[in-house]
C-alpha cells in the first residue's frame, strides 16, 4: 500500500456543519467529507482492495467510494485532518489480518448435564399429571 499515492487520490467536499454556532454555522463551510475511490485507487493492490471492501462495506456506497466526514471543528482545515486521520485509521484497521479462531465444539459433559436437567425436567412435570387407574399393571 502506497500512502502517499491514496492520499493524493483523496477528493474533498466542504460543506455547511450542522449544529449550533449562530451566524458562524451559518455562514460558513467547516464540515468536511473526505471521498476515496477504492475500486480505481492505485495506491491498493488487488488484495488490500478486496480487504477494504469487505471490512468497511458500511461505509462504502454503491459506486465504489469510501465517505467519511468531519465537522467537530470551526475550522475546516481542522476538521480536513481529522478526517485524514480518521481515514488512515480505518485503512490501517481493515488491513490488519483477523485472527481466525476456531470454533468450540460443544463437551461431552455439557452435553451430558443439558440432557440430565431435561430428563430431571420431565421427571418433575410428569410427577404433576394425574395418576390413571387403567395405566398400572
Amino acid at each position: 500500500m502506497e500512502i502517499k499515492t491514496i492520499h493524493k487520490e483523496l477528493i474533498f467536499r466542504a460543506s455547511r456543519s450542522s449544529g449550533s454556532g449562530g451566524q458562524h454555522v451559518n455562514k460558513v463551510s467547516t464540515r468536511v467529507e473526505l471521498l476515496f475511490d477504492v475500486g480505481k485507487s492505485e495506491g491498493l493492490n488487488d488484495t488490500e482492495r478486496a480487504l477494504i471492501q469487505t471490512h468497511l462495506a458500511n461505509r462504502i456506497n454503491s459506486d465504489g467510494i469510501l465517505s467519511l466526514a468531519a465537522d467537530g471543528s470551526r475550522s475546516q482545515l481542522l476538521n480536513k485532518r481529522a478526517a485524514v486521520k480518521r481515514f488512515n485509521q480505518l485503512i490501517m484497521n481493515a488491513l490488519q489480518p483477523r485472527k481466525i479462531r476456531p470454533t468450540a465444539g460443544a463437551y461431552q459433559a455439557d452435553r451430558q448435564k443439558r440432557l440430565t436437567a431435561k430428563k430431571r425436567n420431565a421427571d418433575r412435570k410428569a410427577a404433576r399429571r394425574k395418576l390413571d387407574m387403567r395405566d398400572t399393571n
